[in-house]
């Protein structure tokens, strides 16, 4: 059965009732409720008996409309997203809200209420903040400086070696101490910069914070976060002062940042994707907060564990699901959702097996002499032999005429980066289609292995090798997906081609276990888990997605996934791994409940399912799709072009200058790649701005849409998370953002759609959305967020929303189309939905608690 979620309401649903036309009879709340909805809907009268969706034809946009107007009454109850679907007549809403509150299960003495904010602080002034900005880039610059030493040190004495043998020692020898001094460095930065975490408030943009950022920086950017996984990561860990066991496993790479708040128990296992950073933006402020996970705890793939929380000995946390502040899960707890309850569900599918101290440490060994051996002198060796076999470059470095001013260095140069963009495609196919399929020969489906051997390195390899993003964000949202899917090991049955099959972003443990049923489409964000952990084994298996489905954006699909044919899974659906399978359904929520399949509204475009208009709009989607790609192509070719450029300026500088000649390289790399992709943004967006949309997929309003999002590039963001110049770039990009708004890793869909206002806190993992697709429709509309409002750690705002000043969106909650969200108030959950009001005190039990 679909998990029914604990209901919850709060104390302004019970106060509000008592103000009821006849004392809070449902025939009075009937009345009011009809005549807001008719409202909403444009018409005269609303039966009472009416199916929302089924005979209204009403779908979530429009009932997001009528709850918000509903919440703008003092007449009447709160309603909640959740509530309509679960009431979807308005005579069964009405007696459920006017009907006495159920009381919740009771929730165990382990829960712990939340902590006491410190009392608001005042906004930063601009002072603080420009001399933040100041302050990093600095470090910036210092960082960039210490890199350029030893990569001139190590240049020069590497290529005093004579013959191959000794190159080859001196890379050995240079690599590793480069690569410890990679991975101390952060340590080193922790322990004096800051030396023990503790709960406290730091102000953002103030001198402590610069501290935090540093350190933060530092510790998710060393070299050991690409091990996790391993034992070694977990020194990494302990190393930075976090208290963990024996036996743990942590798969994800969302570093924690406040390590001594950090306790992980023996045994226990935290999935990837898992964001567990012991601290939280919230109100102008960094809150550093403990996270304590017993022994043998599970924490699933794409979790939240908010500050302050616990999970005890033998407890489970479901996929897709959050701790919220204050969440305690007790001894042999199974909870899920978000934020999490109390569930009957089993989340351990592997057991145990032989893998003890010896083994792990055997491990570690191979990987560390891998590194030292074979990864650093490849990576120092190759440079220093680029610098000295490329004729450009070595002739650069060595007295003489200028290359730069030589016209045959920019027609090899423009040869040189064409092959190396366009020559990846054939060779990133024939090595993806190769090497990593007869890897897979050797781990068969449903057998246990032990983990750090043999099978398991087999594993990861081939998770690594298939999911490189350069293809996928090429092919993706195109008719070539499939066939690049099917070339990995995909199992797509025969494919009922659409060109948006899939989107540019998806992952998996393995393609060759991996099934997506005919007639399917899956936007983006989609991860295929087709592996089950142990704290000792894992074991792949078959992920089977059915025909006819739709997947909205950041689903985590496990091995276990219970539905069928014909399902529409929502945005951040937590899927079902108990109870029957289900069809011809929509999902949505964690945990999930019922929602129509599809609603009126979307039937508008049917008339392309028929074969001939279907052929061609996918002909034209198809033709339009090629250009895309072609323009995503040679905007890296122009950008390879460029960088080649700067490195033999660099070696041109390094003469003159030495070491600070490379640094100003570096700086000039980092501007030129931030310039280039603003330029390629707003060059897309030139002729064809964006703008609200209500469409075909097959039209040619959405394929601009897609250019915009397939073109430009997003990852030099990432370096600038927590720092003025993000804001910058935003505005730069077309986001009319407030000012002083603070940006932990936001991610914005479409700039131009966006209004963020003054002193906004965004956490890391959270999306602002501006669009939603939904079998062949797409729909967007604009966000606009009000001054002082806070987004938790991996929350996410959907489309045509609206966030009154001050307001808070919880961790991992997801805030659904149209909803409106009133001032200074604190919705949480997923759908989110209002959990506090303005000035009531954080110590008083969320609801959940209740």
């Amino acid at each position: 059965m679909v998990d029914k979620p604990v209901e919850t309401f709060s104390s302004a649903r019970e106060e509000s009732t008592a103000l009821l036309d006849g004392s809070g009879e449902p025939a009075a709340v009937e009345r009011t409720l009809a005549t807001v909805l008719a409202s909403v809907v444009r018409t005269e009268h609303v039966p009472v008996d009416s199916h929302f969706f089924d005979d209204l034809g009403a779908d979530s946009l429009v009932m997001a409309h009528f709850c918000a107007r509903v919440r703008k009454r003092g007449d009447l109850p709160s309603v909640s997203m959740k509530d309509v679907y679960r009431y979807p007549t308005i005579r069964s809403l009405a007696t459920a809200l006017t009907d006495d509150p159920p009381v919740a299960p009771a929730q165990p003495a382990a829960v712990t209420p939340a902590v006491e904010p410190a009392p608001a602080r005042p906004p930063a002034s601009t002072r603080r903040y420009v001399l933040c900005g100041a302050l990093q880039l600095l470090a910036f610059l210092g960082y960039f400086y210490v890199i350029a030493f030893g990569t001139a040190v190590g240049y020069e004495w590497i290529s005093a070696g004579s013959g191959v043998l000794d190159t080859y020692s001196r890379s050995v020898v240079f690599g590793g101490v480069a690569f410890v001094g990679l991975c101390a460095l952060p340590v080193l930065a922790k322990w004096t910069l800051v030396g023990r975490w503790k709960p406290r408030q730091i102000p953002i943009w103030s001198l402590a914070y610069v501290r935090f950022w540093i350190v933060k920086t530092l510790v998710r950017s060393d070299p050991l976060v690409l091990f996790s996984g391993s034992p070694l990561y977990l020194l990494y860990l302990r190393a930075l002062g976090a208290k963990v066991g024996r036996g743990a496993v942590v798969l994800s790479r969302q570093v924690p940042v406040c390590t001594d708040l950090l306790t992980i128990g023996d045994g226990t296992v935290v999935r990837k994707d898992s964001f567990f950073s012991c601290y939280r933006a919230h109100a102008g402020v960094i809150q550093p907060g403990r996270v304590t996970l017993g022994r043998n705890v599970l924490v699933s793939e794409a979790t939240v564990l908010d500050i302050d929380t616990s999970m005890g000995d033998g407890a489970q946390l479901g996929h897709a699901s959050s701790l919220h502040r204050g969440q305690a899960v007790p001894d042999g707890g199974h909870w899920h959702g978000s934020p999490a309850q109390p569930t009957d569900v089993d989340y351990r599918a592997v057991g145990s097996a032989r893998c003890g101290a010896v083994r792990r440490a055997a491990h570690s060994g191979v990987q560390l002499l891998l590194a030292l051996a074979v990864y650093a002198p490849l990576a120092v060796g190759g440079l220093v032999a680029m610098l000295v076999e490329v004729p450009q470059l070595s002739t650069a470095l060595d007295p003489g005429p200028a290359v730069l001013g030589e016209g045959t260095f920019y027609i090899e140069a423009l040869v040189i980066s064409f092959v190396l963009v366009f020559g990846a495609v054939p060779a990133g196919l024939l090595v993806l289609t190769v090497i990593p399929r007869l890897l897979g020969l050797t781990i068969r489906p449903g057998r246990t292995y032990r983990l750090y051997g043999f099978h398991f390195e087999v594993h990861r390899t081939i998770a690594l090798l298939t999911n490189w993003k350069f293809l996928k964000r090429l092919f993706g949202d195109s008719s070539a997906i499939v066939h690049y899917l099917k070339g990995l090991g995909y199992d797509l049955s025969r494919v009922e081609q659409t060109g948006s099959n899939f989107g540019t972003e998806m992952k998996h443990e393995t393609p060759y276990l991996s099934s997506v049923g005919r007639g399917t489409m899956i936007a983006d964000g989609l991860s295929v888990m087709n592996a089950d952990f142990s704290s000792t084994a894992f074991r792949v298996s078959r992920v089977s997605i059915g025909p006819r489905n739709f997947l909205g954006n950041r689903i985590a699909y496990p091995t276990r996934g219970r539905t069928g044919d014909n399902c529409l899974l929502a945005t951040k659906v937590m899927v079902p791994v108990d109870g029957e399978i289900r069809e011809g359904v929509g999902l949505l929520g964690s945990p999930s409940f019922e929602i129509p399949r599809s609603v009126l509204r979307d039937s508008s475009f049917d008339r392309f399912k028929c074969p001939e208009e279907l052929r061609r709009g996918l002909a034209a989607k198809t033709r339009h799709n090629v250009a895309t790609m072609a323009w995503y192509l040679l905007s890296r070719w122009i950008y390879v072009f460029a960088l080649a450029l700067l490195v033999t300026a660099a070696a041109e500088l390094y003469g003159p200058l030495g070491v600070t000649g490379l640094v100003l390289a570096d700086l000039l790399v980092l501007l030129l790649t931030t310039a280039y992709f603003v330029l390629v943004e707003r060059a897309v967006t030139a002729l064809r701005p964006l703008r609200p949309l209500f469409c075909s997929i097959y039209t040619p309003d959405f394929w601009e849409h897609e250019r915009y999002w397939k073109v430009p590039s997003e990852t030099y963001l990432r370096i600038f998370n927590g720092t003025p110049f993000k804001n910058m770039i935003w505005r730069a990009l077309g986001v009319r953002l407030g000012r002083m708004v603070f940006d932990d890793g936001c991610h914005l869909t479409e700039r131009a759609m966006a209004a963020i206002g003054d002193g906004c806190t965004l956490n890391s993992g959270s999306v602002v959305q501006c669009h939603s697709q939904e079998d062949g429709a797409f729909k967007s509309d604009r966000i606009t967020i009000g001054s002082g409002c806070t987004l938790g750690v991996g929350a996410f705002v959907h489309y045509g929303v609206t966030v009154g000043d001050g307001a808070v969106l919880g961790p991992d909650s997801f805030l659904m189309k149209g909803e409106v969200v009133p001032q200074n108030a604190w919705w949480a959950g997923n759908p989110a939905r209002p959990i506090r009001s303005h000035g009531e005190d954080e110590r008083r039990s969320p609801p959940w608690q209740s």
